[in-house]
């Protein structure tokens, strides 16, 4: 069982995707994400399994991510933040995101 404790030590954060780029290299296929997390955190990447969007649908989309988890290198790219999404049988990865417009680096809590 995981305590509040252990909750709070996540840092969750909204971000605006702000690039998108083509991952060949990667093992599944992905996208390369670029997400503005605001002045505090700054710009972070990720590869994210997340091919059912298009870059269109991507670009100037709010995400959820988790902020301070160590780096991976995934085909030899940085991935710094992990971008939060429900795990649909037939899509993959959905997106979770804020209802309404709030600040960029908002905290989730």
């Amino acid at each position: 069982m995981a305590t509040i404790d252990d909750f709070e030590k996540i840092d969750m954060r909204v971000g605006r995707v702000v690039g998108v780029e083509e991952f060949p290299e990667a093992r599944n296929p992905a996208w390369k994400i670029a997400v503005d997390f605001g002045p505090e955190v700054g710009v972070k990447h990720s590869s994210a399994q997340i091919t059912h969007y298009s870059r269109g649908d991507l670009e100037g989309r709010l995400v959820i991510g988790v902020v301070n988890f160590p780096p991976r290198r995934i085909a030899g790219f940085e991935s710094e933040v992990l971008v939060l999404g429900a795990l649909d049988p037939q899509k993959g990865v959905v997106l979770l995101r804020p209802d309404d417009d709030v600040e960029l680096g908002d905290r989730i809590g």
